[in-house]
């Protein structure tokens, strides 16, 4: 909603754990922030027309522009913020976003409140928080299980690969102070129904608390030669690129097409939505930081970062991505993945990318 009299005045929304403010921007620029009391403070890399005005929703106030630096006031229950720049896209200009968090929502990974060296066009800075700061919550997602082995081959079973994995990086991340939640940590399956399977997964991350959702998996193909290592986020599949991954691990057969059919419908309904580009935005910073992680650190083919319509993901208020960790279909791949030493290496850089994108050490 636009402030009256104020050209400049955000767009604000309100939502569970936070609220959004929304300035339009003439390009992509660098953005730091800062918190102190109730003020937060963004330092842009460009000069917007001076505006300042009073808000009426949950969680903010006030708002001032002048020159670079775009002050926002919070209201009581309110102590910390998350700021990003989204490039122009969707028939939308480039944009700054900061959403306003509440104090049991403002517990994500922080920068100190100090302004940091601005980040290159389009970088996220991470929220500055005055409240008691606890552990970042990352949850572990060992796809299928149980009833639901997902793919198999003469060298592995893909559910006791992914969750060997997932287990190796819990220990990982655990070392270095974040709080893991994971969907399974035996073979079982959460559901004997595929779709309420993967919506109690999903669910897991549906937390103010949780800062990432990390679902890990064997990639297939009926082509032998078929090698390397690929990672989504939630979007429509890439022009050109066939469904049957995102079907694979949906469930498979006729389970597996109607809910990848359900997903997609989702994606169609949601890409406009500021709150899910935002959410996306995040998604595709992890997705590329622990795809050229998991790449440095196993030499594997890179098949790119990728969108596609996987139903674990579509969660839109939570950094989420799929991770293909490599064929066990290929001969030379699924011997690797039977290995507890390559599979290490693959948890370690997941790890790592992971601690990159919370600034945790």
């Amino acid at each position: 909603m636009l402030a009256p009299g104020a050209s400049a005045a955000p767009r604000v929304w309100a939502h569970d754990g936070y609220t959004r403010a929304v300035f339009d921007l003439p390009r992509v620029t660098t953005a730091s922030s800062a918190v102190k009391g109730q003020t937060v403070t963004v330092k842009l890399g460009l000069s917007l027309p001076a505006a300042s005005g009073k808000l009426t929703v949950t969680g903010l106030s006030a708002y001032s522009v002048s020159g670079s630096t775009v002050t926002l006031t919070l209201t009581p229950g309110f102590s910390g913020a998350r700021v990003e720049v989204l490039p122009a896209g969707g028939g939308q200009p480039a944009r700054l976003v900061v959403d306003a968090l509440r104090a049991s929502a403002a517990v994500t990974p922080a920068q100190p409140a100090a302004t940091p060296t601005p980040k290159p066009a389009a970088a996220v800075t991470r929220p500055a928080s005055t409240a008691k700061v606890t552990r970042p919550r990352v949850v572990l997602d060992a796809g299928h299980g149980g009833n639901d082995p997902g793919m198999q081959s003469r060298w592995v079973r893909e559910s006791s690969v992914n969750l060997d994995v997932a287990l190796r990086v819990r220990r990982e991340l655990q070392q270095h102070g974040v709080d893991v939640v994971m969907t399974r940590e035996t073979d079982r399956h959460l559901h004997a129904n595929k779709a309420t399977d993967l919506d109690l997964r999903s669910r897991l991350a549906k937390n103010d608390d949780t800062a990432a959702f990390i679902s890990i998996h064997v990639n297939a193909s009926t082509n032998p030669a078929a090698h390397g290592v690929e990672t989504y986020y939630f979007g429509q599949p890439m022009p050109g690129r066939s469904r049957s991954l995102a079907i694979q691990e949906n469930g498979g057969g006729s389970v597996g097409q109607q809910l990848t059919q359900q997903a997609t419908n989702s994606a169609q309904s949601l890409l406009g939505d500021l709150l899910v580009q935002a959410k996306l935005a995040f998604s595709r910073q992890l997705a590329q930081k622990v795809q050229a992680s998991l790449v440095k650190a196993t030499g594997a083919l890179n098949r790119g970062v990728l969108t596609d319509a996987f139903y674990v993901i579509r969660n839109p208020t939570t950094p989420a991505i799929l991770i293909e960790i490599g064929f066990g279909s290929n001969p030379v791949e699924g011997a690797k993945l039977s290995q507890e030493a390559y599979r290490e290496r693959i948890a370690v850089s997941i790890a790592r990318a992971i601690l990159d994108f919370l600034n945790t050490k």
